[in-house]
């Protein structure tokens, strides 16, 4: 059922960034769990989805670029549920894209960067009446599997180093999420949570000619939250969709300094294919803490079913003997 491949995205926890201060600053990327009913339990199996984004912002600069980032998520439904909620366990490890605007010498080279594996797991409840909530609990592993990402211009010049600061520190993400699912309809709010060890460094060595790139720098902690209105009308799916991050600390020193956080809205279709389930949505900032950083994005996910287990076929009854 596509109601239960699209609670997947309960795993899609995954992870992005920003590429530049002029992006959201949190690792989870506001967005990535729209169209998804994360609040609703999967049932038992294996479930892969992956999910991208394109960011498309206004600044032109010689140093411009356009933001991607990846999340391929692996989630584990499991056959326990601890006082009624189902166990899921997932794993994700997301990479940032960065894409030049320009092609000029002095415009920027496209570049990638890894965030830290994700690793966590959901506790999921059925309330009935297509009622479900659930809580999330994980970490980006950014010391262990990191990078920070320089940018360097197509003449070879070092335009900017660390590109992602806030991956100097693990993030230690939680969740909550409350879905209904009734008569084909997906209402899902999903507040997150990324919380750091700030202030925090990098390992290694400064980047040559960039004074101190290595840290310590101080991390907003910050919330997102993710808003899903759809509606499935057969194998289609239609329907509105918002999200937006707020950061705590925006003080002079604060990698997010300045910037309160923004909201973006757009919408959602989506078809079920039997074997696999796509969703496409596009969205655009409506309220931004930064001027000139408003954003368009474009996002294009696939969920699929691995495995859920066989189902125990029925033994025939016997047939009745009467004796006389």
């Amino acid at each position: 059922m596509i109601k239960n491949w699209l609670a997947a995205g309960a795993v899609a926890l995954s992870v992005g960034m920003s590429a530049t201060a002029a992006f959201a600053q949190t690792t989870t990327v506001p967005g990535e769990q729209v169209g998804l009913a994360t609040g609703a339990p999967l049932p038992e199996g294996i479930y892969a989805l992956n999910t991208f984004v394109y960011r498309s912002n206004e600044n032109t600069g010689p140093g411009a670029v356009d933001v991607g980032v990846n999340i391929p998520v692996l989630v584990w439904s499991t056959p326990f549920v601890p006082l009624g909620g189902r166990v899921e366990l997932l794993v994700a490890p997301p990479t940032v894209f960065a894409f030049g605007k320009n092609s000029g010498v002095n415009g920027a080279r496209d570049l990638s960067i890894n965030v830290g594996t994700f690793v966590g797991g959901i506790w999921a409840f059925d309330l009935g009446n297509n009622f479900g909530v659930s809580l999330l609990g994980g970490v980006y592993l950014n010391e262990l599997n990191a990078g920070r990402g320089v940018l360097v211009s197509n003449g070879g010049q070092l335009l900017g180093a660390p590109v992602l600061g806030q991956l100097a520190s693990n993030t230690y993400r939680m969740g909550v999420a409350a879905s209904y699912t009734g008569d084909g309809w997906n209402l899902t709010a999903n507040l997150t949570a990324n919380i750091y060890d700030s202030p925090a460094s990098f390992g290694g060595t400064n980047t040559f000619g960039f004074g101190n790139t290595r840290g310590p720098f101080n991390i907003s902690d910050s919330l997102n939250l993710d808003l899903t209105a759809t509606k499935k009308f057969g194998k289609f799916e239609i329907g509105a969709i918002g999200y937006g991050t707020y950061n705590f600390d925006i003080s002079q020193f604060s990698l997010a300094r300045g910037n309160r956080g923004s909201f973006s809205v757009g919408g959602l279709i989506g078809y079920d294919f039997g074997p696999v389930t796509a969703q496409a949505y596009v969205a655009t900032t409506v309220a931004n803490a930064v001027r000139g950083t408003d954003t368009v994005e474009g996002w294009f996910r696939l969920i699929v079913p691995l495995y859920s287990p066989t189902a125990v076929a029925a033994v025939a009854p016997a047939p009745i003997i009467r004796k006389y």
